[in-house]
């Protein structure tokens, strides 16, 4: 017998009165609700992405699409944003939120991590346990685990009321987050449920995980459920084996997914969806829509992919109910689905009117404040460090040092998170990018000393995997080295941190542009309304950075796409006059603004890459070498581990792919991990994709990092324009440097369209498999 909870609920939402209405356990085929098997119809939508004037807007809609249940993440770095000083009113209100979904007559499914992922800045861990070296995430480490345990219990104290045992909304609490993907660790998830306990939780406590991982770090005393995109059947299959009694339910049924910068919009497959949630209906199989509505990643809370491809603030996710919270095809497609197989005498609501929309007219940003001529007080130092070295959370850093006189030399850094213009003497030299894994610059002959800035900006920290550590700035060692290879000596260097916050932009020195600008800096201007609603603000003008409307940040923008417009809610407009602040590191075409009444999600400008968005011209030379490996993969959707005979060692990963199972020309993969010397997965932080010869960016986001990125939802696809490539097609990984490789695991693409799986195959390893 699994877990269980008697449980108790009023009918209205003034608690703790009538607490004993309601019970809700797990039975052993159902959930049971009141005694009777109740089958949880939830849709995913995250408080912190909406504004809290449209909670109620939003959590009308999932009732009206036929939801019973919403499910709620909670991110630590939202509520915790220096240690020990907790944010739960205004934006952060949770408690208020469930309130809410209970007034609305839903239920909730409380997911408070501490790590949730979620393409959320870190996965939802807070930047400051970064500032300890030491520290080992998601583990066991007492330095972890301390501080998981008091956000935890500060959990407890906002929400625990709030549980059907006291006449709340909240029937179910996730234990951490698709941990099996990270590691094998029962243990460290049994921490993480007693901490649970502890902090009052006592409603039924559940884990997930991806259909290939389920086994992984599994206890018999947390309910398991099985997250996944597609083949329910499947994945349900794999649940038993773990689950030989008990509902079954999918804890994340992917809608759509999400957008990453460079990348085309992912609307999501309509039919595969509608197909793969009637089985569940069908069968009564519980799940819960991912998303059932995205929303925005305001502010810098946006996160990014592994093994780095920073996330939009957009989180329109292709879900039923649009980032600005309209109805879709799809929102009226899962409505009049679930009308069908719902229970005696349950009537599903109309939807509320959609929001009112606004267009706002062109305007001019005149003022502009050079961040270069606006330099907080610095920080001296003897060695560059990282920005949670100085208590920085986000933003940009500017690193300058004084070279002294002297020849040609280079800059190199191990790594740079995440992007660094580099200037001399006020001149720009280039730019480092960690897409590219760039990391150094040639710096010119020098008569006299000359100052070097290196400004550094960050994205959102990686929110997957072990690349989680993600700290940002300049990575250490650090050096300067002239033609014969020698250091050159600096003595030290000072520090400016750029936070962005409120304080710092009302400091700055704002001047009438008189030319073109072409370093950093922050514009700001006005634009005046009659009347307040909706917006979409028009930023292909411009390059890349941050916007603020009212003191809200919208989030980033770059020029590059697929977004182009930036989400404004009317609540925070003001009728009148309105304040823009815009953070641009490149520099407008032209500083012109305007507001629109549609979004543009799907528009990419990949010529305005400014590293150039497309890969190195290489071709792949594998003449006269014999394969590390040959063979092929079975015609079904299991993960397949490959070990070799021996390790091999080489800086380049090739898989050269023969033909497809079924005679389908077009093929991929959904994800391809290597394997060390003990059989356990390298980190993909240093990796780039070196080469491919055939990938999907038009129909679908089929781009080759799909492979590497550590999620089976999207993959690598091969094109699918007819007659335009043909086998054998190459996927070269570039380790970043020579690594010692084992064997590989391979999860084959699942319900792409025409998209066979991979049947006959060969592997090579190398130093020398790219050629320049």
């Amino acid at each position: 017998m699994y877990l269980f909870a008697v449980l108790s609920l009023m009918s209205g939402f003034i608690y703790p009165q009538n607490k004993n209405n309601h019970s809700f356990k797990i039975g052993k085929h159902d959930f049971l609700l009141d005694g009777k098997p109740f089958q949880i119809r939830c849709g995913e939508l995250h408080f912190a992405r909406i504004p809290k004037e449209y909670w109620r807007h939003r959590i009308k809609m999932m009732k009206a699409m036929g939801m019973n249940t919403i499910c709620a993440y909670l991110f630590w770095n939202f509520h915790e944003r220096t240690p020990g000083n907790f944010k739960w009113d205004g934006e952060a209100d949770v408690a208020q939120f469930c309130k809410i979904a209970q007034e609305e007559g839903l239920w909730v499914i409380l997911r408070p991590g501490p790590y949730v992922c979620a393409e959320w800045e870190m996965g939802g861990l807070p930047w400051w346990l970064l500032k300890n070296e030491n520290i080992k995430l998601r583990t066991k480490d007492p330095l972890f685990i301390n501080a998981s345990r008091n956000y935890l219990m500060e959990v407890g104290r906002v929400l625990a009321p709030l549980q059907i045992t006291n006449g709340g909304p909240i029937i179910l609490v996730q234990v951490e987050n698709e941990h099996g993907f990270y590691a094998d660790d029962p243990e460290y998830m049994g921490i993480i449920k007693d901490a649970i306990l502890e902090a009052g939780f006592n409603v039924p406590l559940f884990a997930c995980n991806p259909t290939y991982h389920l086994e992984k770090g599994y206890r018999k005393d947390i309910f398991p459920v099985v997250n996944f995109g597609s083949n329910p059947e499947e994945a349900f299959r794999a649940l038993r084996k773990i689950l030989p009694e008990g509902p079954l339910m999918c804890g994340e049924f992917y809608s759509g997914w999400f957008d990453t910068w460079g990348n085309p919009h992912t609307f999501g497959e309509i039919d595969r969806y509608l197909k793969d949630m009637e089985y569940m209906l069908k069968t009564g199989a519980s799940f819960s829509i991912y998303m059932a509505h995205g929303g925005t990643t305001f502010g810098f809370w946006a996160g990014a992919d592994r093994p780095f491809k920073p996330d939009v603030s957009s989180y329109d996710y292709g879900a039923p109910v649009t980032e600005a919270g309209w109805t879709s095809e799809k929102f009226f497609a899962t409505r009049n689905l679930i009308s069908k197989y719902l229970t005696p005498g349950e009537e599903l609501p109309e939807p509320p009117e959609q929001n009112p929309v606004i267009t706002i007219p062109s305007f001019k940003l005149t003022e502009v404040a050079p961040l270069f001529e606006n330099l907080p007080e610095p920080k001296i130092s003897s060695e560059p460090k990282t920005m949670e070295f100085y208590d920085q959370s986000r933003g940009s850093i500017l690193y300058r040092v004084v070279l002294p006189p002297g020849e040609e030399a280079v800059f190199k850094a191990e790594g740079v998170h995440d992007f660094a213009w580099v200037f001399l003497n006020n001149k720009k030299l280039g730019v480092l990018d960690r897409r590219k894994q760039n990391y150094e610059i040639r710096i010119p002959e020098r008569d006299t000393e000359s100052v070097l800035d290196i400004f550094v900006h960050a994205m959102g920290r990686i929110n997957f995997g072990p690349e989680v550590h993600d700290r940002k700035g300049l990575i250490a060692p650090v050096e300067f080295k002239d033609k014969r290879n020698k250091l050159i000596d600096v003595k030290e260097w000072k520090i400016y941190n750029f936070t962005y916050d409120s304080v710092m932009l009302s400091s700055f020195n704002y001047a009438i542009a008189k030319e073109k600008l072409n370093t950093p800096g922050v514009w700001r201007g006005e634009f005046s309304i009659d009347s307040k609603g909706d917006s979409f603000l028009d930023m292909r003008r411009w390059g890349k950075g941050l916007v603020w409307i009212n003191g809200h940040c919208l989030g980033r923008f770059w020029n590059i796409g697929p977004t182009q417009t930036m989400y404004i809610p009317a609540p925070w407009l003001k009728t009148g006059k309105n304040e823009i602040l815009v953070l641009d590191i490149l520099g407008p075409e032209e500083p012109v603004l305007q507001g629109l009444d549609e979004p543009i999600l799907n528009m990419l400008m990949p010529g305005k890459d400014f590293t150039l968005s497309k890969r190195p011209d290489v071709s792949v030379d594998i003449s006269n070498r014999i394969p590390v490996r040959a063979g092929a993969f079975q015609n079904d959707n299991n993960m397949e581990s490959v070990s070799f005979n021996k390790p091999i060692k080489g800086r380049y990963f090739c898989i050269e792919l023969l033909n497809a199972h079924g005679g389908t020309r077009t093929t991929g993969i959904a994800e391809l991990d290597l394997l060390d010397n003990n059989g356990e997965p390298i980190s993909h932080q240093t990796w780039t994709i070196a080469y491919v010869n055939s990938e999907e960016l038009i129909e679908e986001n089929g781009a080759a990092e799909n492979a590497i990125d550590g999620q089976t939802f999207n993959c690598w696809i091969t094109n699918m324009e007819e007659g335009k490539t043909d086998f054998p097609y190459y996927l070269v990984i570039d380790l970043g440097k020579e690594t010692e490789i084992s064997g590989l695991i391979y999860v084959p693409v699942t319900g792409k369209n025409n998209a066979g799986k991979i049947k006959d195959y060969k592997i090579y390893i190398g130093s020398d498999i790219i050629k320049m």
